[in-house]
């Protein structure tokens, strides 16, 4: 079953209000709520870009997919790569304790990244 997932998203963005903050950029409050509840099984594709441009993301990257415990996938279908996995590191956290050297090496990435993607 596909679901939206987007708490990791509001977790690096550091959204810490969702509902207000979808609200505030024009998700209507009954699809917000129901979006934060897990409630909504349709979605018209203008929602998923406004959710895509306020939220700076892909769609799949707020979808995710929990395995039907009838039906099994080939593990090698692409579906599977949506399986949200156990990574609870807290990076926003870990970043604050690096060493200046560190977060420079993490700049010069970030900015590569950027130049490569404009």
């Amino acid at each position: 079953m596909l679901y939206f997932n987007l708490t990791p998203i509001f977790k690096a963005r550091q959204i810490d209000k969702p509902y207000s903050f979808l609200v505030k950029n024009g998700v209507a409050r009954h699809t917000a709520h129901r979006l934060l509840s897990s409630e909504i099984q349709e979605m018209r594709l203008k929602h998923i870009e406004l959710l895509c441009k306020i939220l700076y993301c892909e769609p799949n990257e707020l979808l995710a997919y929990k395995p039907n415990n009838e039906e099994k996938l080939p593990e090698t279908h692409p579906l599977n790569k949506l399986i949200p996995t156990q990574d609870e590191t807290n990076w926003q956290e870990q970043l604050k304790t690096l060493p200046i050297s560190k977060l420079k090496e993490i700049g010069k990435l970030i900015n590569q990244s950027n130049n490569e993607n404009p």
